[in-house]
């Protein structure tokens, strides 16, 4: 898959194609065009001396400070290199990559002001593997994130720090190795390069993914926990679905039903006369309800998300004369007269993505609590009518006690990370950046919550195929069945006590890699 970005277009499976598997990128003619259209405008105005906001000015609160036309080129400079004030852990490769290629497009819709050679530089760059070493804390995500992205424009520049097959240079000499030349900023570029939500945009379009596969992960390991605890399908009737008809409920509900298609244990627990139960706890029982809101709720995130990929999200924005918002110029029609307007105003606002990432978190939670619930119910003797904590010999085994305490620790925690970030701020930049979105924070600990919930939903399935196991000679779903036998051949049957962590992680891993999701598609 060959990626050509036009500004207007990029679509998810494309970012994922260019972050995770390194397909090439390119800048579409069209864009070229409309970027040069755009940029004659700002080479108007410098050459008028006429004022405008981060081209001949200082920026944030010395927006007021009129820099001259001899010093326009190292305002920009200056501008990278002060806003490389990032700490923490690096982003990781494919978060960089998600985050350049974003910056890419963005700055390609041709309402940045910027040449199309600073594009190229990103796209060359993403060819070339030269991934700039971006530290994850800094940003409050409004004015952008401008500490990720300044690290990320100092490689553009020749500075920083860069990773190249596997080694960290200089970015000066990565870009060399690379065969890639540094940008020599012009008047606004740098400002462009900075002020974008495309850090919080690329983390969090990347968390969406996972948890896609996570949820669908989840019907999965629902469906055998029903038929370890013997429960009852019939909460997940079509008919009491449409009575209520939430996408995601529907979805769920088919997904278990389909699942458990052929499952003898249910066929046994109808006949059964020792069963008195009437109704399953509700961690079985409105499975559809729960999953189903949360895959409801990672729609609309992503639905918010979708937007921010073809959106200019830098200040100011430049819009070349005979061009409108509805009907955006094409090679055709746009012109090179330097005619237009330069307009301050607050795309690059994070407060949209805060909350979209918030969304995301507690969707995350959410399943993390469901999962958690369903666990207990299965090692708990009370609930579970198998041995206690799941081991044939309870006493001298303790079986899976610790491995639900495990489940209940990630929990605990994975609630406490779901607290809302969108709704807290910080003043910066004295006063004139008063209300800001802490959406890369938000972002930011989507993947931990997400490493939790990995772990979270490998020690249901563990839990579940024990509760099989000792169902035994009945069998789950014909559909189900292919997730226990991915299980077991990770992890056998626990007979006796043993160390279950290598289970957990073995189980975890298929769990990322999307091996017991796919058994739904």
């Amino acid at each position: 898959m060959s990626i050509v970005l036009t500004g207007n277009d990029l679509t998810f499976d494309q970012l994922y194609a260019v972050a995770l598997r390194h397909e090439p990128v390119s800048l579409a003619p069209a864009a070229v065009t409309r970027m040069q259209a755009s940029r004659a405008v700002v080479d108007r105005l410098v050459s008028a001396n006429e004022t405008a906001y981060g081209i001949n000015t200082g920026f944030g609160k010395l927006a007021s400070v009129r820099i001259s036309a001899e010093q326009v080129r190292q305002l920009q400079i200056n501008l990278v290199r002060s806003h490389a004030c990032g700490v923490g852990a690096p982003l990781s490769i494919s978060e960089t990559r998600a985050m350049i290629l974003l910056r890419a497009n963005a700055l390609a819709k041709g309402l940045s002001g910027v040449r199309p050679v600073v594009v190229e530089t990103l796209c060359a760059m993403l060819n070339a593997g030269v991934h700039p070493v971006i530290p994850s804390q800094g940003s409050v995500g409004a004015s952008g994130d401008l500490a990720p992205l300044a690290h990320l424009a100092q490689v553009v520049i020749g500075e920083g720090e860069a990773h190249l097959k596997n080694e960290k240079l200089s970015g000066g000499d990565a870009m060399r190795k690379a065969g890639i030349s540094p940008v020599a900023l012009e008047a606004k570029e740098g400002l462009s390069l900075l002020n974008g939500t495309q850090g919080m945009l690329a983390l969090l379009s990347l968390a969406l993914l996972e948890a896609d596969i996570l949820t669908d992960t989840a019907d999965v390991a629902a469906s055998l926990s029903l038929d370890a605890l013997r429960g009852s399908p019939g909460a997940f009737d079509a008919r009491i679905m449409h009575a209520r008809a939430y996408a995601g409920a529907g979805t769920t509900a088919r997904n278990l039903a389909h699942l458990n298609e052929g499952s003898q244990i249910r066929e046994s627990h109808r006949s059964s006369e020792a069963d008195k139960r009437v109704q399953d706890a509700y961690s079985l029982r409105c499975t559809p309800q729960v999953h189903g809101a949360v895959r409801d709720s990672l729609v609309q995130a992503r639905e918010m998300t979708l937007v921010e990929l073809n959106s200019a999200t830098d200040n100011p924005l430049v819009f070349c004369s005979g061009r409108t918002l509805d009907r955006p110029a094409d090679a055709a029609d746009a012109k090179f007269d330097g005619k237009g307007d330069i307009i301050s105003g607050g795309n690059f606002h994070g407060q949209p993505l805060a909350m979209a990432a918030d969304q995301a978190a507690i969707a995350i939670a959410t399943l993390s609590g469901i999962s958690e619930r369903r666990i207990e119910q299965m090692t708990n003797p009370l609930t579970s009518m198998l041995p206690a904590f799941l081991t044939p010999d309870p006493g001298l085994n303790s079986g899976f006690m610790i491995a639900q305490v495990t489940a209940a620790a990630l929990t605990s925690e994975n609630r406490a990370l779901a607290a809302p970030h969108s709704v807290d701020s910080i003043s910066t930049s004295g006063n004139q950046e008063d209300y800001v979105s802490m959406g890369m924070g938000g972002a930011r600990r989507l993947e931990r919550m997400l490493h939790n919930l990995r772990h979270i939903l490998a020690i249901e399935l563990l839990c579940a195929c024990q509760g099989i196991d000792l169902l035994a000679p009945l069998q789950t779903g014909n559909l189900a069945k292919k997730a226990y036998d991915a299980v077991r051949a990770a992890s056998p049957k626990v007979t006796a006590d043993r160390p279950l962590a290598p289970d957990i992680n073995a189980v975890a891993d298929l769990v990322a890699q999307a091996a017991i999701a796919k058994i739904l598609h």
